[in-house]
């Protein structure tokens, strides 16, 4: 499998994994709360990752630790309990359109902050991506009006969030292999994590004879071994042999994957989001043309 194809292949896996996601936060929020679920994905992640690859930790020199905790704390603590708070109140499928605005945010991020050159099809194809996402968010917000889209905010601010991981991991890591940065990510947040988990009521009121909760903790483990730990390995490779904006066009892909999921699960569809769903593609098209 050459470069292209590789590009490729990892970007569909990870619209298919993390399209995904969506559904199982959804049904993971039915037993515990949005800062429980934040902090039991990381948990349950850092467990998965050390225990696997542990030994990759030896790769990260001491000059890589300062962007190890920057793209741990941009690209995933943080966002990790935006979204779950989001989540609580907005569609899934919705929350995964808005998480659209990441390679907008990554492209002007990387070009004013990281200094690196895209080109001009990169920019219609965000753009174009853009109107996609918005004709996909306003159809949404007119299906469902009792949601409070004050909450997208939250997935705004997450998506600034991992437009600065995929720069960080392409400008300052680019000698570091996926894994260990992924792993090297969640050895940091495991204590923060477990804290923050502390602070609720997960420990008094835990039931192991509690059905929703037993469901609710299988959800999140699905969620953080494939969603989150081999996910974002995938994704650090994917930026390293492509570039952080062709990576971040994974969340153009991806709506598509949670709005099936979603359909499923009772969420409305129309027409009109199909159509967004096209120009989306379109989009992504567009972002990886060579010229």
């Amino acid at each position: 499998m050459n470069n292209q194809q590789q590009k490729w292949f990892y970007l569909i896996i990870l619209s298919l994994v993390w399209g995904s996601s969506f559904i199982l936060m959804k049904k993971a929020l039915l037993g515990v709360t949005p800062i429980q679920l934040g902090a039991l994905r990381m948990i349950f992640t850092a467990i998965f990752l050390l225990s696997v690859a542990f030994p990759s930790i030896k790769r990260i020199k001491k000059r890589h630790w300062k962007y190890i905790t920057y793209t741990a704390l941009a690209g995933t603590f943080i966002p990790g309990f935006l979204f779950a708070f989001a989540i609580t109140t907005i569609d899934s499928s919705i929350v995964s359109i808005l998480n659209s605005f990441t390679p907008f945010n990554t492209l002007i991020f990387g070009a004013i902050v990281f200094g690196f050159y895209f080109k001009k099809a990169q920019l219609y194809g965000i753009l174009i991506g853009l109107v996609g996402t918005s004709i996909l968010i306003l159809k949404g917000a007119d299906l469902n009006p009792d949601q409070n889209y004050w909450y997208a905010l939250l997935i705004i601010i997450a998506s600034v969030g991992y437009a600065f991981n995929a720069n960080m991991i392409k400008k300052y890591l680019y000698d570091l292999d996926a894994l260990a940065i992924t792993t090297g990510n969640f050895l940091l947040l495991i204590i923060p994590a477990t804290i923050v988990l502390g602070c609720t009521d997960f420990f008094k009121t835990f039931d192991s004879g509690n059905e929703v909760l037993m469901k609710s903790l299988g959800y999140l483990a699905i969620l953080s071994v494939v969603g989150t730990g081999i996910a974002k390995t995938i994704y650090n490779k994917l930026v390293h042999i492509s570039d952080p904006v062709f990576s971040s066009s994974v969340t153009y892909l991806i709506p598509l994957v949670a709005i099936f999921w979603g359909v499923l699960d009772g969420e409305k569809l129309s027409i009109i989001q199909v159509f967004g769903g096209v120009i989306i593609l379109i989009g992504v098209y567009l972002v990886n043309k060579k010229k």
